[in-house]
């Protein structure tokens, strides 16, 4: 059986192949660069598809009414500001990126939102908490760039309570025809062209194909998250396929 990072090929995908750094180090160092630009190319680049993408992973937790949220990998915090709308008594960000988390604080400030939701720099795979200590985990296109995906995904099981809910959201590759081809045109060739020319950076926008084309998804992610702790884990496509909303219990 396989197991840690031989079942994720991307872990071996990083932002410079050329680079003596850790994958972690490397993907900390890449969101730092890009944070002032990522939410305009975030929104540019999925043509705002992505604000309904977030808006149904929250629902998708919000069956439980959780009190206590965890965002992992919450970058500018787009996710955690999109589960406020559930009215949890708070919601917690992590994230290895500081600049990032800077630029979701200034957002949070702005909606009036921080007495709810608070930011600080976290290593997915050695979270802070204890053990059982929230209702829901939530996670929207980070565990691709977990250096070790396994390890990240138990930490995330053992902070959520018995009964708890995980969302998350990553992309996927659609497969079916003509979708399939334009988007592997747009992905491979469109997006980090405009990544590149807006963000001023050279490698962060052709490592998001590369990593996403390694990423274990669909049923292959289902058995990971069942084997790291959780239950009843399912993939939900969403936009032909385009990304997949990934939900279990523990």
């Amino acid at each position: 059986m396989q197991t840690g990072n031989e079942t994720n090929p991307a872990a071996k995908v990083v932002p410079d192949s050329a680079s003596n750094l850790s994958k972690k180090a490397q993907v900390a160092d890449m969101f730092n660069h890009i944070a002032g630009k990522y939410d305009f190319l975030n929104h540019l680049l999925s043509m705002g598809i992505d604000i309904g993408w977030r808006k149904k992973a929250i629902k998708s937790i919000a069956v439980i009414n959780p009190k206590k949220i965890l965002d992992v990998a919450t970058g500018t915090a787009d996710l955690a500001i999109a589960a406020s709308i559930i009215k949890p008594d708070s919601i917690t960000g992590v994230d290895i990126a500081e600049q990032m988390l800077e630029v979701g604080r200034e957002k949070i400030a702005d909606k009036e939102l921080s007495s709810v939701i608070s930011l600080q720099k976290g290593d997915s795979e050695l979270l802070s908490f204890p053990d059982n200590h929230f209702d829901a985990v939530t996670c929207a296109y980070g565990v691709r760039n977990f250096e070790n995906l396994e390890a990240g995904l138990k930490e995330m099981c053992r902070v959520m309570r018995n009964g708890g809910r995980v969302a998350i959201l990553e992309f996927s590759r659609p497969k079916r025809f003509p979708i399939k081809q334009v988007y592997a045109l747009y992905f491979r060739y469109i997006l980090p062209l405009m990544g590149k020319l807006v963000s001023k950076h050279s490698n962060a926008y052709t490592y998001l194909p590369e990593s996403v084309m390694a990423f274990p998804e669909g049923q292959r992610f289902c058995e990971i998250m069942e084997r790291c702790g959780y239950k009843d884990a399912k993939a939900r496509p969403l936009t032909f396929g385009i990304t997949t909303l990934y939900t279990a219990t523990k």
